[in-house]
């Protein structure tokens, strides 16, 4: 008897759908949630959907290495990643410097090898307790600091004076792609 009682409480309770008498807003409806009157609204400037066109067309066409490129990735690494990674790319940043987790080194053997496309998914993804920046750095900067911090890479010669005698002699943008 408490068996059959349990299940047709049980039944009774899937009988009882809350989620269809909830109040809410249709998407094309009216309501008086936002000044205009209209429920659905434009995105905020600014912002980028995930399929979107130009960003997958930006992450596909890196551009051609340039001293304009470099010097642009310079500007923005200055601006974006130098509190972090130090201007020699080093890892010993201000932030790191006040108790923060230290960024690996980009001369690292691993990094060195990683291609640019790590570093710019990495910018735009996040790695470890770095945030994502790709909505606050667009794809063509991105592309610009990779190539700086590979620029970077092929001046450090370990002893952190820029010397570039035993920087490997790669173009900057053969490196692999491996992710």
């Amino acid at each position: 008897m408490t068996r059959l009682v349990c299940c047709l409480l049980l039944l009774l309770s899937a009988a009882c759908d809350e989620m269809s008498d909830q109040p809410r807003y249709d998407p094309y409806g009216e309501g008086e949630l936002f000044e205009d009157g209209k429920v659905m609204q434009l995105p905020p400037t600014g912002t980028l959907a995930q399929e979107d066109p130009e960003w997958l067309a930006a992450y596909r066409e890196r551009p051609e290495m340039s001293l304009a490129l470099l010097e642009r990735g310079r500007e923005r690494y200055g601006i974006y990643c130098v509190a972090c990674h130090a201007e020699s790319g080093s890892g010993r940043g201000v932030v790191p410097a006040h108790g923060f987790p230290q960024p690996p080194s980009f001369h690292s053997e691993r990094l060195r090898s990683a291609g640019s496309a790590h570093i710019f998914n990495v910018i735009t993804d996040g790695y470890g307790v770095m945030y994502s920046y790709a909505d606050r750095v667009s794809p063509a900067d991105r592309w610009a600091i990779a190539a700086y911090v590979r620029a970077l890479q092929l001046a450090y010669d370990g002893g952190g004076n820029g010397n570039t005698a035993s920087a490997p002699r790669t173009e900057i943008g053969t490196q692999p792609d491996a992710r």
